[in-house]
C-alpha cells in the first residue's frame, strides 16, 4: 500500500500526537516526502524530519557567490571544514511501541528458495548495529594506523569495511567522525585526518546528487552526452565474471560477486579499465555495481562511476587511464589478493603475475599452465585499447 494510506490508517486507529523520521536525499524520497509531510500536516500538529545520515546538509556548504562546489577539494576543506562541527550523536534508548496490530510472517515476502547463494556470500559479514560498532572497535585498533598508504593495497588490513554499515543504517558517519575527534590514538593524525576526508568524499556524492539529482542517470559534464560509447556483450560479459584476462581486474571482479564487497583501490582499477579500455558506458558497470554491492547507495555509486570515466564533478581526466599490470603490481606486490580470487594462477611466478601472457613456454610447462587454457588471454590489447581511448577522448576537448 502507499505510505499515504498506511499513514492514514494508522492515524485512524491510534492517538498520534507526533511524526517523526530520517530524511533521505535521492530525488524520489525528497518528493515521497515531502507529499507524506503534506498530507500528515493536515492531521498532525508535529511532523518533523531529521538529518541521520549526513554530517551536514547538503544545502548548508556552499561558495561565496551562493552556488554549490564542484570540486570535492575545496568543498571539503573550504566548506564543510570551515562550517560548524558535525552534529555529535546522542546514545539515547527509544521506547518502542510494542503492538501485535499487523504482522506478516516471512512467508509474506516471497523468498525464492532455488536462489542458494545468499549463505555463501553473507558468511563474510556479522550483520547489525552490534557488529558495526564491533567493526569501527577493530578498525580503530589496529587499521587506523598506517591507513593513508595502507589503504591503497587490498590484502592489508588497513580499510574500516564499514560501508554497507553505513549505508543501512546500522552505524552513523557521525559516530566515526567523533570517534576520530575524541579519541585519543596514539597514531599519527595523518591517518585519522585521512580517514575523516574518506567520509567527506561521501558528503561530496551525497551533496552532488542534491544539487545535481540528474547525475544518477546523466553525465555531469554534458561535453559526454555526444560521446561514442561501444558496447561489446561478450566484454562486457567477460568483465562481470572476471575473466578479462587482467588479474587484478579479475580478482576485484570475482571478489565482488563472492563477497559483495570490493577494496576501494580494485573498484578504480576494474572501473577505469570498463569505460577506457573497454569503452563501455560508465552506467553498464554502475548498474552491475548496484545489483552486487552491499555498499551500493545511490549517491556514491553513480558519483563514483562517474569520476573514473571522466564524466563527474572534481573527475580523474581522460587520460589517466589505470595500467592494470603496473596497478597489481604496486598494489598486490606478493600477490596475496590476486591469487586469493584467482588462484588458477596460484604457481605463477611473481614476476609474471600481473602479465602471464608473458610467461616463457619452460616456465609454464614447469608450472603445468598454459595461458588461453587455464587462464583466459587477454579480452584486449593494452597498449591498443589505450591509445584507442586516448584518441577517442582527446575528440571530446574539440567540442
Amino acid at each position: 500500500d502507499s505510505p499515504k494510506n498506511v499513514f492514514k490508517k494508522l492515524i485512524e486507529d491510534f492517538s498520534v500526537s507526533s511524526v517523526s523520521w530520517n530524511r533521505c536525499y535521492d530525488p524520489a524520497s525528497i518528493k515521497n516526502d515531502a507529499k507524506i509531510k503534506i498530507f500528515l500536516k493536515k492531521h498532525i500538529d508535529d511532523v518533523k524530519s531529521f538529518n541521520g545520515s549526513l554530517l551536514w546538509e547538503p544545502w548548508e556548504i556552499l561558495k561565496s557567490d551562493g552556488t554549490p562546489f564542484k570540486v570535492f577539494t575545496p568543498f571539503y576543506k573550504n566548506g564543510c571544514l570551515a562550517f560548524a562541527p558535525p552534529r555529535k550523536p546522542i546514545s539515547k534508548k527509544i521506547k518502542i511501541f510494542d503492538s501485535n496490530y499487523s504482522t506478516n510472517e516471512i512467508s509474506f515476502l516471497k523468498y525464492n528458495e532455488k536462489n542458494k547463494w545468499a549463505p555463501k556470500i553473507t558468511q563474510n559479514w556479522k550483520i547489525g548495529e552490534e557488529f558495526a560498532h564491533e567493526a569501527m572497535s577493530n578498525f580503530f585498533k589496529f587499521g587506523i594506523e598506517n591507513y593513508k598508504e595502507g589503504r591503497n593495497f587490498p590484502s592489508k588490513k588497513n580499510v574500516s569495511r564499514l560501508s554497507p554499515f553505513i549505508h543501512w543504517g546500522q552505524i552513523s558517519p557521525n559516530t566515526l567522525w567523533w570517534e576520530c575527534s575524541e579519541k585519543n590514538y596514539s597514531i599519527n593524525q595523518e591517518n585519522i585526518n585521512t580517514f575523516k576526508s574518506e567520509l567527506g568524499w561521501r558528503e561530496f556524492s551525497y551533496y552532488l546528487l542534491f544539487h545535481f539529482p540528474k547525475i544518477t542517470k546523466e553525465n555531469l559534464q554534458v561535453k559526454f552526452d555526444n560521446f561514442e560509447w561501444e558496447f561489446n556483450k561478450i566484454y562486457f560479459k567477460r568483465w562481470t565474471e572476471g575473466q578479462t584476462g587482467y588479474p587484478i581486474v579479475d580478482a576485484g571482479m570475482r571478489e565482488l560477486w563472492e563477497t559483495g564487497y570490493m577494496h576501494n583501490r580494485v573498484r578504480m582499477i576494474v572501473g577505469s579499465f570498463l569505460v577506457k579500455n573497454l569503452l563501455i558506458h560508465w552506467k553498464k558497470g554502475e548498474r552491475w555495481f548496484w545489483d552486487c554491492l552491499f555498499d551500493a547507495d545511490v549517491a556514491s555509486n553513480s558519483a563514483s562511476w562517474q569520476w573514473v570515466a571522466g564524466t563527474g564533478a572534481d573527475a580523474a581526466p581522460y587520460f589517466r587511464i589505470f595500467n592494470p599490470v603496473t596497478q597489481g603490481q604496486k598494489f598486490d606486490p606478493d600477490g596475496e589478493y590476486t591469487k586469493k580470487y584467482v588462484p588458477e594462477l596460484k604457481k605463477m611466478p611473481l614476476k609474471y603475475l600481473f602479465n602471464p601472457w608473458d610467461c616463457p613456454e619452460n616456465v609454464s610447462n614447469d608450472i603445468e599452465f598454459k595461458i588461453g587454457k587455464h587462464y583466459p588471454s587477454p579480452v584486449v590489447n593494452l597498449k591498443e585499447s589505450r591509445e584507442k581511448a586516448l584518441k577517442v577522448f582527446t575528440s571530446l576537448k574539440k567540442i
